[in-house]
Order: structure tokens, then sequence, then C-alpha cells
């Protein structure tokens, strides 16, 4: 990796980072507990769609890492890093499925399996399946939040193609 990407890549995850850290800031829309915007993740979305699937890794890595220092929250790393594998994994696979005018419903559907992947790590955390009764209400404002975030990315993107060519 060349010192122009790796600065590529250092700018995308501050940026998430930078958004991350604002966002904690930003009273919660959602009176649910737990549930936010994830802005972020349009940092994420760009990423899927512009980067190698190892380099979008690694500014997830980075984000969780840094964003669990920065909020003070350490102990929620372990279900961010649960649903950020989901997610991730999930979006890799839809960008060779979708076209590039439906990206943000990669979102969507990122947003619910980071969902499924923060339950599925609080099941296993708390020993309960009672969390999962929980479940049908994070998909709903994760998938309002993925439209968001989504379209957010997809705007992006499209502006970025006019500069940069088209994607892959």
């Amino acid at each position: 990796m060349n010192i122009r990407r790796l600065t590529e890549l250092a700018l995308l995850s501050t940026v998430a980072l930078i958004i991350f850290v604002i966002e904690l800031r930003i009273p919660n829309p959602f009176p649910i507990p737990g549930v936010k915007l994830g802005l972020a993740n349009i940092v994420t979305v760009y990423a899927v769609f512009r980067c190698r699937p190892s380099e979008t890794a690694m500014i997830v890595t980075v984000r969780l890492l840094l964003g669990a220092m920065f909020s003070g929250n350490p102990s929620a790393l372990l279900y961010s890093a649960a649903g950020a594998v989901c997610c991730l994994l999930g979006m890799l696979v839809l960008r060779h499925i979708l076209p590039e005018k439906q990206i943000w419903l990669c979102s969507v559907i990122g947003a619910m399996l980071h969902n499924i992947g923060q339950i599925t790590a609080a099941v296993i955390i708390m020993r309960s399946f009672g969390v999962i009764a929980y479940l049908p209400l994070l998909l709903v404002t994760g998938s309002l939040a993925g439209v968001f975030t989504g379209i957010c990315a997809q705007m992006l993107l499209k502006r970025m193609n006019r500069q940069n060519g088209p994607l892959r």
C-alpha cells in the first residue's frame, strides 16, 4: 500500500470518527435507548463501494476502537463489533449484487444486519433470549436510519463518480 492510499484510508477513518463523535453530542431523535442514526456509516457504505474489502475493514476497525475510547464506553465495543462484522460482511456481498442506483438499499440491509449482530452478541453475553424481543424495534429504527445514511452515501458516491470515474 502506497502512502497516498494509506492517507486516503486515514482520512476516511478520521471523517467517520468525527461524525461518530459529533453524533454522540446530538440528542437522539428516537426516544428508544440504544437507537441512533449511525451517521458514520455513510463513510462505511462509501468505502464498501470504493475500497477493497480489507481497506474497508480497516476503516471500520479504527472507527470502532477509537469510537469506544472517545465515547468512554468500552463495554459497548463487543456489541458494536458484532454488529459491524455482520453489517460489513453483508454489504460486501451486496456490492456485487445491487446496481449503482440501489446503493442506498445496501445501507438499509447493512443496518438490519448490524442490529441482528448486536442482538446476537447480547444473547451470548447476557445468556438470555429475552433481548430478542427488542429486535423488531431495532430493525424498524435501523431501517429508517439506514435509508437516511444510504441516501447520503449514494449522493456522495454519485458526486465522487463525476470526479474519479465510475464505481468498481
